[in-house]
């Protein structure tokens, strides 16, 4: 056998005196980064250098050369691609990190290169079956199927980027089952469950944010509108900003999208919703004295002191409850807003825009639900298409 070195190797006396062939090669470039990648190994003897040098170019060729692997664990993988994240919202990188703590609590010590689909699957069936321990000592809670498919998502996000960096040699994320989500389709309320409701809010100080969550705004967008935003002449409303809740903490955000800023026409009934909460904050200002802040902000308390959209979700809670009307989330009334709207034949398109959607197709896939009046309807024009 031939006791030529193979190229870029060389002979190196290690401090102990020992011998060994040491290659050195060149395996392209970072696709993140585009810095050069460098594989520099050590062996015993001239084959084992050889043999060495034809598996790591035929690796580096077909893209699965891993480098690195055994000084990145899955924590500091995680903790690096998610410090990387600056061009998420502060939100969505927050649920992000929150899909990925159960996985770094459970493997965070494991070495990246060794996770593989058994290991998923396990915490896949500790989380459903409400078997994970929270990090705050509160009680376990049994996964739902979105949440894990989540979960899914942003680890096989997380380990795309590791292998673009020559980390792993595939996405395993990529070959774990998702959880099959046979969830009903998000309940909303009737015509008649939303005048009920109109009527039930005109004593309550948050009538203007109950009206403007049923005519489809975010809760953030709700919480984020002000007095500057609202022109009672022109009649219109401008989306300008979020006030929204990461990790409990309030956060100004831009709209999700350039769709989500909008200007959008009043209606008659809000318009003149919003001129009765202009008076009541007139009265609060007046009662409150020196002591009221005027902070701009159309949902405030009484002392002008803008709501955490938190406890404006508790707030909602706590009025459909007592207007008698079953409770849907608070989220759930813009998805009122988008069905009833398409049961009354507004176009797709006009919706998807009304509601802030780039995307008209995410609208009716996510946003438009059927109600039983409606299939009472259609079974009426089944009935004259059929009766002879």
């Amino acid at each position: 056998m031939s006791r030529q070195l193979p190229p870029g190797a060389k002979w190196v006396t290690l401090p102990s005196g020992a011998r060994r062939v040491e290659l050195l090669l060149e395996v392209g470039s970072n696709a993140i980064t585009g810095a050069r990648r460098q594989v520099r190994r050590r062996y015993p003897t001239v084959e084992a250098a050889r043999s060495a040098y034809l598996q790591i170019g035929t690796a580096a060729n077909q893209g699965t050369l891993v480098t690195r692997s055994s000084r990145i664990t899955v924590d500091q993988s995680c903790a690096d691609w998610l410090a990387n994240r600056r061009s998420l919202r502060k939100g969505t990188l927050a649920n992000y990190a929150n899909s990925l703590k159960p996985v770094r609590r459970a493997y965070g010590s494991v070495p990246l290169e060794s996770l593989t689909v058994k290991h998923i699957d396990a915490l896949i069936t500790e989380l459903q079956a409400g078997r994970v321990a929270r990090v705050d000592g509160r009680q376990a809670r049994q996964w739902k199927p979105a949440t894990v498919n989540l979960m899914l998502r942003v680890l096989s996000l997380m380990l795309d980027h590791a292998h673009k960096q020559g980390l792993v040699t595939r996405n395993i994320a990529k070959l774990v089952d998702r959880v099959p989500d046979r969830r009903d389709p998000r309940p909303t309320y009737t015509s008649e469950e939303i005048k009920h409701l109109a009527l039930a809010a005109r004593g309550d100080p948050l009538e203007h944010a109950w009206h403007l969550a049923l005519s489809g705004l975010r809760r953030g967008e709700v919480c984020g509108l002000s007095w500057s935003d609202i022109d009672l002449a022109e009649r219109t409303l401008t989306v300008r900003e979020s006030r929204v809740s990461v990790d409990g903490e309030v956060e100004i955000e831009d709209p999700k999208t350039r769709a989500g800023q909008r200007t959008l026409p009043l209606t008659d009934e809000l318009g003149k919703v919003l001129a009765r909460a202009r008076r009541r904050q007139a009265e609060d200002r007046l009662r409150a004295g020196e002591h009221y802040r005027d902070s701009g902000y159309l949902v405030v308390d009484d002392l002008g002191r803008p709501l955490h959209p938190e406890t404006v979700s508790d707030k909602w809670d706590d009025f459909v409850v007592g207007a008698g009307v079953r409770r849907i989330r608070l989220h759930d009334a813009r998805h009122t807003c988008g069905t009833l709207m398409h049961l009354q034949g507004v176009p797709t398109a006009v919706i998807a825009a009304w509601l802030g959607h780039t995307n008209a197709a995410f609208t009716m896939l996510v946003y438009v639900h059927s109600q039983n009046p409606a299939l009472k309807d259609a079974a009426q024009v089944l009935n004259a298409l059929t009766a002879g």
